[in-house]
């Protein structure tokens, strides 16, 4: 491919004028005036879909995490631990009791219940993969009493706990029975949880602002804060998501201290806020993100596993790594589906992907495929600075394969939400797209949800591969470190055959705030707003 800088694919990557600071921006300092200590931050992505089992998308995740709570936590040596319970397990291993503390309370002011509990897990578990193999294991899942949960399994399974504890999309998040009973494929009406913040609907402006405010009922744990563990507490009275999609109007605001925390700026840009005193920057999950390309199974051309091969050979690593990233101080070139730095890595069946030299190849298997032309969809966000870079690359290596792209760039909220329709290309679908997922959630093929290949149920793209799923099924079961790296191998070798996606390497991506704030936390799904205060 000719080289292209990282700024000309970002400009490529998006017909959208540029943005700069939206009016709400400047005057909700204004509107907060007399409430009590505000940060205001600039979140990666603007938000417009609020519940948390509807979509995987990360902005949605960490609403959730300002607005839910979890039975159970994860720490940074990947240790669970007790959050809205504790629990006990039985000598035969098959029997799991939960048992809420004491002050739980919901933002309406209605007591935590088991029974809530329970039909939060039940609508985690229709979507989310990890859970999903959970539900095989087990036989039933019921509240006894007002307080107490209890899980029975058909026979033992080693990752009940690191289950319910998954740090990220989908998280187990709970809400309200009343809430818990809306189908997954349906959007809750209202968002009542039980953290340390409450959402405030009257100033929700979907896609321009979101405000949170502390939960003044939130009883915090005793210990310290650790990942998504610990004490959760609001140390501030408010705090406002405001959307600002241009990077330098983000840059320029940070720096004037007309916001107080950036969640992802450019890294072109590091330099200029490296130099200034006022302001921190730091990685704050430093396992660090796997780029993915989806394609959607269900219709052509990508419904024939030689074209998605052509595909696959035609991609580059490299070339997705500079244009997302640019530095390669922050990137990774990886051919593993479950983590470079992690005991499953493995480079098999990725050879051509992080040496960038299949695209003869491709052309070879395209044109002995049966392609015929048919246009590939590809969804481009041009509103995340982290996200332009993949589609554009990938469009471009798809076309000099051979493939006709139609490459229709909208914002990512829109992405998100067309990701999720199986209808045909023709008809508002799709046909691929790209995102990433904290290297944490691939460590496994089970906390690895892109790897789930059981069809309508799976991930957006809906994958069927029985073969792969016995696979996952063998890993659930397996007893030793051995056999779990033989298994992985093996799946990741299925995976690269049937093309379930295209791991596109992996990035670190650090945030930057301003030196008035402290408190700050690393974790696996930043950023958190508990802990931090701000000194005005």
């Amino acid at each position: 491919m000719p080289h292209v800088s990282r700024r000309t694919l970002l400009k490529l990557a998006t017909g959208l004028p540029p943005a700069f600071a939206a009016p709400a921006i400047w005057t909700s300092r204004a509107a907060a005036a007399g409430k009590g200590k505000t940060i205001t931050a600039v979140m990666h992505s603007d938000l417009r879909i609020i519940d948390p089992g509807f979509t995987t998308a990360y902005i949605t995740r960490d609403h959730g995490y300002m607005v839910y709570d979890t039975l159970l936590g994860i720490d940074a040596s990947f240790k669970v631990r007790p959050q809205m319970a504790d629990w006990t397990i039985s000598d035969d291993k098959l029997t799991y009791t939960f048992t809420l503390r004491d002050g739980l309370k919901w933002h309406d002011g209605a007591l935590v219940t088991a029974e809530d509990c329970v039909a939060s897990l039940k609508r985690w578990g229709a979507v989310d993969g990890m859970a999903q193999k959970l539900a095989e294991f087990t036989a039933t899942l019921e509240a006894i009493g007002p307080k107490t949960i209890v899980l029975k399994l058909k026979e033992p399974y080693g990752l009940v706990l690191e289950t319910i504890a998954k740090p990220s999309s989908y998280v187990a998040f709970m809400m309200p029975k009343r809430l818990a009973e809306t189908p997954p494929g349906k959007q809750i009406a209202e968002q009542i949880g039980c953290g340390p913040f409450k959402f405030v609907a009257a100033e929700f402006q979907p896609g321009v602002k979101a405000v949170y405010e502390k939960n003044a009922d939130y009883v915090p744990r005793k210990e310290k804060p650790d990942w998504t563990s610990g004490a959760k507490v609001a140390k501030v009275d408010r705090i406002e998501w405001v959307t600002m999609p241009d990077a330098q109007t983000a840059i320029n605001a940070l720096q004037s201290g007309e916001i107080d925390f950036l969640e992802q700026p450019s890294i072109d840009m590091l330099p200029a806020l490296e130099a200034n005193p006022d302001l921190a920057v730091a990685v704050l999950n430093k396992f660090g993100f796997q780029i993915e390309g989806r394609m959607n199974f269900l219709y052509p051309p990508f419904d024939n596993v030689k074209i998605r091969r052509a595909a696959l050979l035609a991609m580059n690593q490299k070339d997705v790594l500079d244009a997302t990233v640019g530095n390669p101080k922050f990137y990774e070139i990886c051919g593993a589906y479950f983590a470079c730095g992690t005991p499953l890595a493995s480079d098999v069946g990725s050879e051509t992907l992080i040496k960038g030299n299949g695209m003869a190849e491709a052309k070879k298997a395209l044109a002995a495929s049966g392609y015929d032309g048919t246009p590939v969809v590809i969804m481009v966000p041009g509103d995340v600075q982290t996200l332009k870079g993949p589609p554009t690359v990938a469009a471009q290596l798809l076309r000099e394969a051979g493939f006709n792209v139609d490459a229709q760039v909208t914002d990512w909220q829109t992405v998100v939400s067309r990701r999720a329709s199986q209808k045909p290309p023709k008809e508002g679908g799709w046909n691929m797209f790209f995102t990433f997922t904290g290297a944490t959630e691939t460590m496994n093929p089970i906390v690895n949800n892109q790897i789930v290949a059981n069809g309508k149920r799976a991930w957006f793209g809906w994958p069927d591969d029985p073969k792969l799923e016995q696979m996952r099924d063998a890993f659930a079961r397996a007893s030793s470190a051995e056999e779990r790296k033989k298994l992985a191998t093996d799946i990741q070798k299925e995976a690269y055959d049937q093309v379930i996606y295209i791991p596109l390497g992996q990035f670190r991506a650090p945030s930057a705030w301003r030196t008035s704030l402290t408190g700050v936390l690393e974790g696996p799904a930043p950023p958190v707003f508990w802990n931090v205060d701000k000194t005005e």
